[in-house]
């Protein structure tokens, strides 16, 4: 693992950097005719999202990604700086930065319409093993290790942080893509990243482990990671051939979108595990701390509305 030192941990972050398209009807939408509410162009993508939170959050931060040599990558790399994040950044040409639409239904429910472009083509080529170099940790949404060349790319990326000696963390982030050739496939794709733990919400993990149970995703990871929104979070640890399990509580809040939360998650668990675990606190009260840190984190995104991109 990483050598402890004083410094705030490095962290690397490799995936998708895209715009999103934001519509929130204030109520229900009508076939062919006008609804009110906002549209909204944010900064998106799991892996910026996740990485901007923990640069916020005091880590020190490189986001590996790819937009288009166009305005629009531009504005997308200038926010994600705006936070203190280091981009490690690909311009593909001939491509424009990917978008997604995102609807967010009265009550919170969201639907995407996914255009990646650029943001899938990280090639393995692209990547400096001196970027992982002193990381602490690497961590992938499952859609980096999806499709080609992002899939290799993210593949390798998890060899380059083992190599270094850096943990590396997977979120399933969504479970269509992930499981469009099947569980098995689902499995194998996962499990080439050889995460030391992984982040799931509870929908991802029943459609992932199938009738098994969460605790099929031990096979993956030795730590599970279950996001459970208003209820809470489920911590799952693999020791010594037991399961130990436990849950840390949240206080609910009312929200009209929860875009961009889970990913805070990821990123306040994260800091506070390898503040704990630099600290030398054992492995239950570390994990119990980062659940904590990380539903804080999560209600911060809650908390207002997402900051519209400059595009000027």
């Amino acid at each position: 693992m990483a050598v402890p030192t004083s410094r705030p941990p490095r962290i690397v972050v490799l995936g998708d950097l895209v715009l999103d398209v934001v519509l929130a009807p204030d109520r229900a939408l009508e076939s062919g005719t006008d609804v009110p509410g906002r549209v909204a162009l944010c900064q998106g993508g799991s892996a910026a999202n996740a990485a901007r939170w923990m640069a916020r959050l005091g880590a020190r931060v490189t986001l590996v990604s790819a937009v288009g040599r166009d305005a629009l990558g531009r504005a997308l790399v200038e926010a994600v700086r705006g936070d203190g994040v280091v981009p490690r950044v690909v311009r593909v040409a001939g491509t424009r930065s990917g978008r997604i639409g995102v609807l967010v239904a009265p009550g919170g429910e969201r639907s995407f319409v996914a255009d990646r472009a650029a943001a899938d083509r990280l090639s393995p080529d692209d990547l400096r093993p001196a970027w992982f170099a002193g990381a602490a940790l690497l961590h992938l949404p499952a859609y980096s290790l999806l499709g080609d060349p992002l899939g290799r790319a993210g593949r390798r990326a998890s060899e380059l942080a083992h190599a270094a000696g850096a943990l590396v963390t997977v979120d399933l982030a969504s479970i269509g893509p992930l499981l469009e050739n099947g569980r098995r496939r689902a499995f194998e794709i996962v499990d080439s990243a050889e995460p030391d733990l992984l982040f799931a919400t509870a929908t991802e993990a029943g459609a992932l482990a199938g009738g098994r149970g969460p605790d099929a995703l031990l096979r993956l990871a030795p730590i599970v990671v279950l996001k459970r929104g208003a209820k809470g979070a489920s911590v799952l640890a693999r020791e010594a051939g037991a399961v130990r399990r436990f849950d840390v509580a949240t206080r609910p809040l009312r929200v009209a979108d929860t875009t961009g939360a889970g990913d805070a998650f990821d990123a306040g668990f994260v800091v506070a595990w390898l503040e704990a675990r630099r600290e030398g606190i054992g492995p239950a009260a570390a994990l119990r701390r980062a659940a904590l840190a990380g539903h804080r984190a999560a209600g911060r995104q809650l908390a207002g509305p997402r900051e519209e991109l400059r595009l000027g």
